[in-house]
């Protein structure tokens, strides 16, 4: 029985968009500019052979009319490989994993002002009160690593949160783990996600931090409280036709449970591989996986930190080899990304790019995909695959 896998590489884009000018980030590329501080940096050029199998190279080529530094000119390829267009608004992450999931995001979120301050004074006054605070720090928009280190020691001294945003649709809250309470951290968080619905907030972001002060650091604890999906995804089709749902990390949170029938806890990308390995090996027929690799994301791309993106995207090349001699027969696997996030862009946000699109598994014939239109593209794929309806966005590929 055929079985599908949807490896989200969390701000993996390959080069920018054609409407990246209107997000300010027209000459983004995150695989690009990194590929070329790897070949000038003298650690010798990225290297990627499992990706580059899959075709990753020839999709960045046809993304921005160039193969990235380092990268072998028309390598054999072993899988189907293209890229795709983003058709949602924005360049956050629910838009970016619903997209794929067969539902484009064609209304506009809201955002927070830059501040400070940032959030409507009603919505922080309903939260001090209601959440029995004595106040709130920061109330801008700012790097959450940054604004730890900030005000991380009033915050232990005061007992008040820490409220910040970003360019993305969010409401991002930090507290110490032990000194302010996770259990705390997380009821304050589903207030502020009701606080936060009539202002059309894609997200709230719960972040726990421990330590102390100059050396804070964020714990894998991280929780999102989004707001549902607008329709139904391929995530709802294959639970209602019986089929087993399995969301691996971030993912549980980014669909707001809607058809997830197995929430899979991961801390980082080695513990999402680890248990994706075993989902390979053991996910019944029918099923539909979906992995997000959250760390080049959160650890390297809003941290600017080019080596770290870079070794961590080897450490996952490394690994795919062991992914791909655990699949079935009927199995069929697709690597992409919700957007980008260039850590070689000014800034700390995400990159409006396109993303990569490599499908694969034993019955996959090699071939050049072209161009996708959309995300949902990927969806409407997985749908075929699993021999359900089709989705009412995209259009399959194999």
């Amino acid at each position: 029985m055929a079985r599908a896998f949807l490896l989200v590489m969390d701000s993996f884009g390959i080069g920018g968009a054609e409407d990246a000018a209107a997000y300010g980030d027209a000459g983004a590329d995150t695989l690009g500019h990194i590929a070329e501080f790897c070949a000038a940096a003298g650690r010798g050029p990225l290297r990627l052979p499992a990706l580059e199998s899959l075709g990753l190279g020839a999709a960045a080529e046809a993304s921005t009319g160039r193969w990235p530094a380092g990268f072998a000119a028309a390598p054999p390829i072993s899988a189907a490989w293209g890229y795709a267009v983003e058709r949602s608004r924005g360049k956050d992450t629910p838009s970016g994993h619903w997209e794929m999931a067969g539902l484009p995001v064609t209304f506009d979120w809201a955002y927070f002002p830059p501040g400070p301050p940032s959030f409507p004074e009603a919505l922080t006054r309903a939260l001090i009160e209601r959440g029995g605070l004595p106040g709130i720090l920061g109330d801008r928009r700012a790097s959450g690593t940054q604004i730890i280190e900030e005000l991380g020691a009033e915050h232990l001294e005061t007992g008040k949160p820490m409220l910040y945003t970003s360019a993305d649709s969010v409401l991002q809250i930090a507290a110490h783990e032990t000194a302010f309470g996770l259990d705390r951290l997380y009821a304050l968080c589903r207030l502020a996600r009701e606080l936060a619905d009539p202002y059309n907030i894609g997200r709230v972001i719960a972040r726990p931090f421990i330590g102390r002060p100059g050396a804070f650091r964020r714990t894998p604890n991280r929780r999102d409280y989004a707001v549902p999906p607008h329709g139904p995804t391929l995530l709802d089709q294959v639970a209602a036709a019986g089929g087993a749902v399995y969301g691996i990390g971030k993912i549980p949170d980014i669909f707001a449970g809607r058809g997830v029938t197995a929430a899979c806890a991961a801390s980082d990308n080695s513990a999402t591989f680890d248990r994706l390995l075993d989902l390979a090996r053991e996910a019944p027929g029918d099923a539909l996986i979906l992995a997000n690799f959250n760390d080049f994301d959160t650890l390297y791309g809003h941290r600017r930190d080019i080596a770290g993106y870079a070794a961590a995207l080897e450490a996952f090349d490394r690994r795919l080899p062991q992914f791909a001699a655990a699949l079935h027969q009927s199995d069929l696997a697709v690597i992409s990304a919700d957007h980008g996030c260039d850590p070689a862009w000014h800034g700390t946000d995400h990159t409006r790019e396109h993303v990569p699109v490599l499908a694969f598994g034993p019955g996959i014939a090699p071939r050049a995909l072209g161009r996708r239109e959309s995300f949902a593209d990927i969806g409407q794929t997985l749908a075929r695959h699993l021999g359900l309806a089709p989705l009412a966005h995209g259009a399959a590929f194999l």
